[in-house]
């Protein structure tokens, strides 16, 4: 069987709905001859007549009736689909997935993204707690959110957040057992509430400077984690220090449920950035949520 061109079948399947080459050569932004011409080629390269041409007007032939029934029904369904396709342009929908920190999730995504759900019905969100370091075109993501320097270089990166400010505190009641620290290396004494990652199964190494000077310190303690609230948690039941996001204890502190230690060494980290691969093709849900977190 030769190939034969999906035009010269759609152009076959007007006619003979239309019944008429005047009537389909105007849908299709042809001339009537160049349309009979198509016709005709159809035809030889079929080997069967499709149309009986009289005076009158235009009417399959028995071959042609039972092509138009086979293949109508399937070019209706290519049309169903492209109409959808355009309704998405003109009404965004679909499942945008985020990886991302419970921190960012919690403090950024989820209080600007739950707005743009409320407006956008068609819209599902879904964000995956994840702190490794993982391959998000290869695990299907939309996107992840992770610190600025985090975000691998063939990326595109929007920055979300500000600086994201890091604190060591604890309860009142630790302190009143234990002398507080007064440099990052005084931990190795402390009962220190730790963070397991994902990637190799590792303890993160808490991340301190001053003055320029950069110091990493591996510190122990009975309770570890893998996600940051129950870190928070942990530390206002006095169970040690713990290193988190400033933003998370400062109601605490303030409230007088937990107190800063090492406040001269805890870093600022690069804000927290939206990160997806320079090639994706960007579809209308998800410039509203690129939209909605840059602002």
């Amino acid at each position: 069987m030769p190939r034969i061109d999906f035009n010269h079948l759609q152009a076959f399947i007007l006619v003979a709905r239309e019944r008429s080459f005047t009537r389909a050569a105007a849908q299709l932004g042809v001339s009537q001859s160049a349309l009979s011409h198509t016709i005709r080629g159809l035809e030889t390269k079929l080997g069967v007549r499709l149309l009986s041409r009289t005076t009158r007007g235009v009417s399959p032939t028995e071959a042609g009736d039972r092509l138009y029934a086979s293949l109508e029904p399937h070019f209706d369904g290519i049309d169903a689909g492209l109409l959808d396709l355009s309704e998405m342009r003109e009404k965004p929908s679909g499942t945008i997935r985020i990886s991302a920190h419970d921190h960012s999730a919690s403090t950024i995504l989820w209080p600007k993204l739950s707005k743009l759900l409320a407006d956008y019905p068609d819209i599902n969100i879904e964000i995956n707690i994840n702190y490794g370091m993982i391959d998000i075109v290869a695990e299907r993501f939309d996107a992840g959110v992770r610190l600025g320097d985090q975000v691998a270089k063939d990326m595109i990166a929007v920055r979300i957040s500000p600086d994201v400010k890091m604190a060591v505190v604890c309860a009142p009641s630790y302190l009143g057992k234990y002398k507080a620290p007064t440099t990052p290396r005084d931990l190795t004494g402390h009962n220190c509430i730790n963070m397991r990652l994902p990637t190799h199964g590792g303890i993160y190494a808490w991340e301190f400077a001053k003055d320029g000077q950069a110091l990493d310190v591996q510190v122990s303690g009975q309770a570890i984690f893998n996600t940051t609230p129950q870190k928070v948690q942990a530390a206002l039941d006095g169970a040690g220090l713990a290193f988190v996001p400033n933003d998370l204890v400062s109601g605490h502190v303030a409230a007088g449920r937990l107190v800063h230690v090492l406040e001269d060494w805890c870093p600022a980290f690069p804000g927290y950035h939206l990160y997806y691969p320079s090639r994706r093709q960007a579809s209308p849900a998800f410039s509203l949520v690129l939209d909605a977190l840059r602002a």
